[in-house]
């Protein structure tokens, strides 16, 4: 009876010990905002296009899992979410519902663009200072550098 007691409270404290052990990585996004510089397309014959002003097409990601948007003349947001994986450099990235404003813009076609992209949004790579947001299915990536 006694070793059955004792078998019970090791199973329980290390149980206790395991998810007490969960890891607390958070993402080199949280409280930092970009600015797009590029959109490459996985289609060769569309290749990548560059941001004129990447100033106009910024993106904040808040402490509070909300993101924030410029599209050109129009500005948006929305809610995220990230799931990090190895050192945090890495890791799936999914936005939320986005509002956006509906002014007509200088570039309409570009900014229509970027606005649909972010619901195709699903990965992020964080390298050498810049950020890079992978579209399901091998859609493109959106190359982003610290505003």
């Amino acid at each position: 009876m006694r070793t059955s007691a004792i078998l019970g409270a090791a199973v329980v404290l290390a149980a206790t010990g395991i998810t007490g052990c969960t890891s607390s990585l958070q993402t080199p996004l949280v409280g930092t905002t970009w600015e797009l510089e590029a959109i490459e397309s996985m289609d060769d014959a569309q290749g990548t296009t560059k941001i004129p002003d990447p100033g106009k097409f910024s993106l904040t990601f808040d402490k509070a899992n909300k993101a924030h948007f410029n599209f050109d003349c129009n500005w948006g947001k929305g809610t995220y979410q990230t799931k990090p994986s190895g050192d945090g450099s890495t890791g799936n990235l999914t936005f939320g519902p986005i509002t956006t404003s509906n002014d007509r813009c200088a570039q309409p076609a570009l900014s229509e663009t970027v606005i649909s992209s972010m619901s195709q949004i699903r990965s992020y790579v964080y390298k050498d200072g810049q950020l890079s947001l992978s579209k399901e299915a091998d859609g493109g990536i959106l190359h982003y550098r610290p505003a």
